[in-house]
């Protein structure tokens, strides 16, 4: 990759962000098209100062991560009908100085929940009520699933509740209303480092007929994950919705077809790069 002058900066803001992998697809579909742009990640706390910045140096594309997925859409100048629905964005497109949020989540989850069920009259507990939760409730309403939300504090579980007609407001601790589900999502952040050690709830929940997905990608097998596995459960890797949502990101970025062979092939080499040297 030849970086000069006219070369189109793209990137991920996030805290923490160093474990992205979003930088190793995005530059894998670059090269494969032959395309002047870059992408790296920024580790951003101030989130309105970051955003200032990246529309001063014409940034762009910005890819949104935790926890700024919520407050990014105060900083931006239009936000798209789905993006203003979930209440979140995981996707900034930059128009000389214009900026429009949007979310890319949703189908992602979706897409690689659907390769190993339907969706339709399933019962789901999703595990956390943060911008990733939004995301991933509004597609799982739009597919016909029966939705449940548990979250260590309950009060936010009752809001994304009621603010998208779900069906029900839990703690994590609510062993029967797990026990009773076809799918259990985990959008919360444990299972990712400093938490790499720790399941967001107990594994004694955890039933062979459940499907459980993690979308925390590294590690790729998450406590939970192997935990279900152990059980015979079948499991959906986070790395699924991170490509998939990369997809029209990359699209969006760049106006080009995103390469998808490339950049499904250079996430699955960095993976199991860093399961090697785990």
């Amino acid at each position: 990759m030849n970086i000069n002058a006219k070369t189109k900066l793209c990137c991920i803001i996030g805290d923490p962000v160093e474990h992205s992998l979003s930088p190793i697809m995005h530059n894998a579909g670059y090269q494969a098209l032959g395309l002047n742009f870059a992408f790296v990640a920024f580790h951003v706390k101030d989130v309105k100062k970051a955003i200032e910045g990246l529309r001063a140096l014409n940034v762009r594309g910005i890819v949104v991560t935790v926890p700024h997925k919520i407050e990014v859409l105060k900083y931006v100048d239009n936000t798209d009908e789905t993006a203003k629905k979930i209440g979140a964005a995981n996707t900034i497109v930059n128009d000389n100085g214009m900026l429009t949020a949007s979310n890319t989540d949703w189908t992602g989850s979706l897409e690689a929940l659907r390769k190993v069920t339907s969706i339709a009259g399933k019962t789901v507990v999703v595990l956390g009520a943060g911008g990733a939760a939004r995301a991933v409730v509004y597609g799982l309403k739009k597919e016909g699933a029966i939705v449940n939300v548990c979250n260590r504090t309950i009060q936010n579980a009752e809001e994304l509740v009621e603010e998208f007609d779900l069906n029900g407001a839990y703690t994590l601790d609510n062993k029967e209303i797990i026990i009773k589900a076809d799918i259990i999502i985990n959008t919360t952040s444990v299972g990712m480092e400093p938490k790499q050690d720790e399941t967001p709830i107990p594994v004694e929940y955890l039933q062979s007929h459940h499907i459980v997905y993690d979308i925390v990608y590294v590690p790729k097998e998450t406590e939970l994950l192997k935990a279900a596995k152990n059980l015979g459960a079948k499991v959906v890797y986070g790395d699924k919705m991170l490509f998939y949502g990369a997809i029209p990101q990359f699209e969006l970025f760049t106006q080009n077809k995103a390469p998808i062979k490339e950049m499904e092939k250079a996430l699955d080499l960095e993976i199991e790069r860093k399961k090697n040297n785990a």
